[in-house]
Order: C-alpha cells, then sequence, then structure tokens
C-alpha cells in the first residue's frame, strides 16, 4: 500500500487535525508515514499545505513530486486547484464548495468548481452543511471532509473512526462523538456519490 495525499486549505480550518487522525489510523495498520512541513499555519487566513504520505514500505522522502499525489485533502476549492499539478493522472479531490475567500481577486466561485468538476475522480461537498445535518458544530467541517477521503485512503473505515476518537479523547465524550458523527457524514456523503 502507498498513497501520496496532499492536504490543502486555509489556516485555522482544521488540516493538521485532519493529518493527525490520518496518522493515528495509519500506524494502527502498521504503516509507515511522513508528513512534510506545513505553510502558512501560522498566519490564520493564510495558505496551509502539507505532504502527507503512507506506505506499508520505509519512505525515504516526505515529499510528494509532481504528478504523483494519490488524493487532494482541501477545506477550500481554490486551493483544491493551487495543487492539481501534484495530482496523479487517477488521482481524487475531495474538497469542500464553500470558499474561503481571504484574497480581494477570489475567482468566481462557479468558475472554481466547474475547474473542479472537470475531473473525473472528485467529490465536492459542502461540509459545513453535513456537519450541521449532523449536530456537529461548524469546526467540525473538517471531520466531514476527512470522512468523505475515508474511500480513497485504503484505510480501515473502523480503524479511521478509532483515530477520530482517539485524537479527540483528551476533550471529552461529546467531543469524540460530535466528531464521529461529522465523519459518518462525510463518509456517507462519498460512498453515495460514488455509486
Amino acid at each position: 500500500m502507498k498513497k501520496n495525499i496532499i492536504l490543502a486549505g486555509v489556516g485555522g480550518q482544521g488540516i493538521l487535525s485532519i493529518a493527525t487522525v490520518i496518522g493515528e489510523a495509519a500506524l494502527s495498520e502498521g504503516l509507515y508515514l511522513k508528513q512534510a512541513e506545513v505553510h502558512g499555519m501560522s498566519q490564520r487566513g493564510g495558505d496551509v499545505q502539507s505532504n502527507l504520505r503512507l506506505s506499508s514500505d520505509p519512505i525515504m522522502s516526505d515529499l510528494i513530486e509532481k504528478g504523483s499525489a494519490d488524493l487532494i485533502i482541501s477545506l477550500e476549492p481554490m486551493e483544491a486547484l493551487r495543487y492539481v499539478s501534484y495530482l496523479a493522472p487517477n488521482g481524487w479531490i475531495v474538497t469542500s464548495s464553500i470558499p474561503f475567500v481571504n484574497i480581494p481577486n477570489y475567482p468566481p466561485l462557479d468558475e472554481v468548481i466547474t475547474h473542479i468538476s472537470a475531473f473525473s475522480n472528485h467529490v465536492l461537498l459542502d461540509v459545513e452543511t453535513l456537519a450541521k445535518e449532523a449536530g456537529a458544530p461548524q469546526q467540525a467541517a473538517n471531520m466531514v471532509l476527512l470522512g468523505a477521503a475515508i474511500p480513497m485512503l485504503g484505510i480501515d473505515h473502523d480503524k479511521m473512526i478509532a483515530g477520530v476518537q482517539r485524537v479527540f479523547a483528551r476533550k471529552g465524550e461529546t467531543v469524540v462523538a460530535t466528531n464521529v458523527a461529522a465523519v459518518e457524514a462525510g463518509y456517507n456523503y462519498a460512498i453515495n456519490k460514488m455509486k
């Protein structure tokens, strides 16, 4: 098993939490992992990007070459497009459809959505609405996105849920339950979309 994952978004959206849960689940499956430096996280609203590599064999480098990412997971649609040059020919884009307009010349949203929709392997979802429908706060929108990416990760669904439970355990049972509900909402959305 080998997965190259680009995590993208805007500072403060929870990209690091997604990486932490994936890493926790990957380790429970006995996988090796390497994560590259995250950029922009010191500035809320700034570009955040991270390379996450998983493999059943030792990994020599934490950087993902252009054209070799199996998956782009993005909490912001334009940020997903920023990294499409890294996407492998059969790679997937899993992204929020809700923009975080942090620049004055943000392109029209319909153009951004059209570009993403042109990729045959994509899941585009309103993570904020799905989080709300699952009874989770808006802060759990990142876990909705994580749930939608589970089918492409190659990691057992139950191990991902266990990873969420371990990562959020120190915050109490209510926080664990709402984050698990958010993951399940995203997962179910993606499974239905892929049918």
